[in-house]
């Protein structure tokens, strides 16, 4: 009897070569191609070279879950607790994961723009070495820089995250919003927003020029849209005089001259605006009616930041001081919102600041960086709070990790 001959199994390239290949071919696809085919055409360029069930997750406005987008060729699942779950953990620590299946094995690959994250690529291989992790790797960085390209034209990813109804007011702030997350060698910002869909008056901005971090957090008085009106003249106030170069008591005046002029008296906005020289570690920052920072060393909070302080914006302070304090390599600043320590728990007793600081104080060490620090603080004062929120309450971290002058990716020239 002649013995039959056994199928071959196919061979797939995914050498460098062929990678860099292929990503410029998904790069030149991807220029003109509207965003309602770009989902599809991620999963065909995934199922050329051997992968399977192909699904983008992204994280929801809670911070809660990541869902996933729709879209043909896609596997569109139920969303993925990021506290819970291999996908919640490629997007926490911003590294690939892979879980071994019956047919193979899933890999979720996180999706960063920058130090940003966008979410998370998940897709199934027959068997993953070490070239397969290098191209998955770079594929999903050029997925989120599509991704992230594309979301300024459509509203589908906008839509995908919304797991409830928004407010008007929340949709405007949300989209003031910078990323929450950034992170150099030297620093790293993290920033929480509640409730997430009908924040009003609470924003936070920053911008890392050159060696010197920028960042403001405010708290518009009231609420709904008036309150969001107020914090969009307010930030839009405050990028107007970063840009200019003005120090941060000019950038005061000019902050609290926009929003008089806008509103007229009785209206007014807390500020903090604050410089960190991300060579030095010299902290600098002046206070607007604003709750006052913590400094936080080696996971305790060392001290509140008592400084000199002014009127709120639009009361017409006087020119205030700055403030300065020196940072030790690993130090963290927390500013907050007074939503946070305003309301009442449980039992009807005001949360207050000697309760923030034993939070604080008690909460572990999580992996993943500022954008898994950020979290669990949120959640873990959510939690203290009775897991509701009946103002905005906005957490804004700082971590100056030192000058890492022969680090790598370090910007000193």
């Amino acid at each position: 009897m002649e013995e039959r001959e056994r199928p071959v199994k196919k061979v797939v390239d995914r050498s460098e070569g062929f990678g860099e290949r292929l990503l410029g071919v998904l790069l030149d696809r991807a220029h003109e191609m509207p965003p309602q085919l770009i989902a599809p055409m991620i999963a065909d360029e995934v199922a050329g070279i051997g992968g399977r069930e192909v699904s983008i997750l992204l994280q929801d406005y809670a911070r809660e879950l990541l869902v996933p987008l729709p879209g043909r060729r896609l596997l569109v699942g139920e969303p993925e607790e990021i506290a819970d779950s291999p996908a919640g953990t490629a997007f926490l620590q911003a590294t690939p994961v892979e879980v071994a299946q019956a047919d193979g094995v899933r890999m979720y690959l996180p999706l960063l723009d920058g130090s940003d994250e966008v979410g998370v690529l998940g897709l199934t291989l027959d068997c993953v070495d070490d070239d397969d992790r290098r191209l998955m790797r770079r594929l999903a960085s050029l997925v989120a820089d599509i991704l992230v390209t594309k979301h300024a034209y459509t509203d589908r990813f906008f839509q995908a995250r919304r797991r409830e109804p928004m407010s008007v007011a929340a949709e405007m702030q949300w989209s003031l919003l910078p990323p929450l997350t950034m992170s150099v060698p030297q620093v790293a910002v993290g920033g929480a927003v509640d409730p997430s869909y009908d924040i009003a008056g609470d924003s936070f901005d920053y911008a890392l020029n050159d060696y010197i971090l920028h960042a403001a957090v405010i708290d518009a008085m009231g609420h709904a849209l008036d309150a969001a009106t107020m914090a969009t003249v307010a930030i839009g106030a405050y990028r107007h005089a970063r840009r200019a170069g003005i120090s941060l008591p000019e950038t005061y005046l000019y902050m609290d001259q926009a929003i008089a002029e806008q509103f007229g008296p009785d209206h007014f906005v807390t500020a903090q605006m604050m410089n960190l020289d991300i060579t030095t570690g010299l902290f600098q920052w002046v206070n607007a009616g604003h709750p006052v920072p913590l400094l936080i060393r080696r996971r305790h909070v060392v001290r509140q930041l008592e400084s000199r302080t002014t009127l709120p914006v639009g009361l017409g302070g006087e020119r205030p001081s700055i403030s300065q304090l020196q940072l030790q390599p690993g130090d963290w600043i927390l500013c907050y919102t007074d939503g946070v320590i305003e309301e009442r728990d449980v039992h009807g007793q005001p949360f207050g600041e000697e309760r923030l600081i034993r939070c604080v104080n008690r909460i572990e060490h999580v992996e993943g960086g500022m954008r898994a620090e950020a979290l669990r603080l949120s959640q873990v004062l959510k939690q203290e709070r009775g897991g509701h929120t009946s103002d905005d309450a906005t957490l804004f971290l700082i971590e100056w990790r030192g000058n890492l002058a022969n680090h790598p990716a370090a910007l000193h020239e």
